[in-house]
């Protein structure tokens, strides 16, 4: 499979090293190196513009890369986003993660372990993607007022539908599959980032406190997604008073 990746890197020479690389290694990729003309191509999948990556630089001028994850993330939940940044205080990290950059690596960096983190990215990416081979479908996960389809990669909340990114849905269906079970944060960034992701932590609970705002009357009291202390995370087995979490063959898919 032949992928496609957009580099927004305003740095003449870190630019070409990544294209170059990339190219070296199989993979389209186009280059752009201000915030307004990243927005414009990854606007233009109407004109058979599709993306399957974004390596995004945070400083850049006019529209930041924070800016651009956002506009991406409103309209685009699940291409994958790899912030490429010489900003390596913890907050810097912390807001990308939170509006939906899926990993980061800091400069400088050696671009074996670049490669490494898009390829990871790349195969989680094509994990979550919605089969079309005409397999038997899933049944939809419900877990009272919430409806997770894994094979239309959707979620419902008391009805109405629910914009998740990737790392958000996959923790969500993890969760879910296992009401009751105690994961730890190194558990959960084997199951949901992979094993070869080295970044911190806090990541998970970073990507935590971003789905219990998204799914969560009260996320400082959630019914969902529970905090165990010195461990990790569990999901509740009857949350807000409703059956264990359940497939539903004649539930209504999102």
């Amino acid at each position: 499979m032949s992928y496609r990746i957009l580099c927004v890197e305003d740095n003449a020479e870190i630019g070409r090293l990544l294209t170059e690389s990339l190219a070296a290694a199989g993979y389209a990729c186009d280059w752009v190196r201000d915030g307004e003309a990243a927005l414009a191509l990854l606007g233009a999948e109407a004109a058979g513009v599709r993306y399957d990556l974004v390596t995004l630089d945070l400083m850049l001028p006019g529209v930041d890369g924070l800016e651009v994850c956002r506009q991406l993330r409103r309209r685009d939940s699940l291409t994958p986003v790899l912030m490429v940044t010489a900003k390596a205080a913890i907050r810097d990290v912390v807001v990308g993660l939170e509006i939906g950059a899926d990993d980061y690596v800091t400069k400088p960096f050696a671009m074996p372990i670049l490669m490494a983190r898009i390829q990871a990215l790349l195969r989680r990416g094509q994990r979550q993607a919605p089969s079309d081979d005409g397999l038997a479908s899933t049944p939809p996960l419900v877990c009272g007022p919430l409806v997770i389809d894994a094979d239309r990669h959707r979620v419902q909340l008391d009805g109405k539908p629910l914009q998740l990114t990737g790392k958000e849905f996959a923790l969500l269906s993890l969760f879910a599959r296992h009401p009751g079970r105690s994961f730890s944060r190194g558990e959960l960034l084997d199951h949901v980032w992979g094993e070869e992701f080295d970044g911190y932590d806090h990541t998970v609970n970073t990507h935590i406190n971003r789905l219990r705002n998204k799914i969560e009357v009260d996320p400082a009291r959630p019914r969902f997604i529970q905090t165990v202390w010195g461990v990790g995370y569990r999901f509740a087995e009857t949350p807000e008073g409703q059956g264990s979490p359940s497939s539903a063959p004649g539930a209504e898919r999102p």
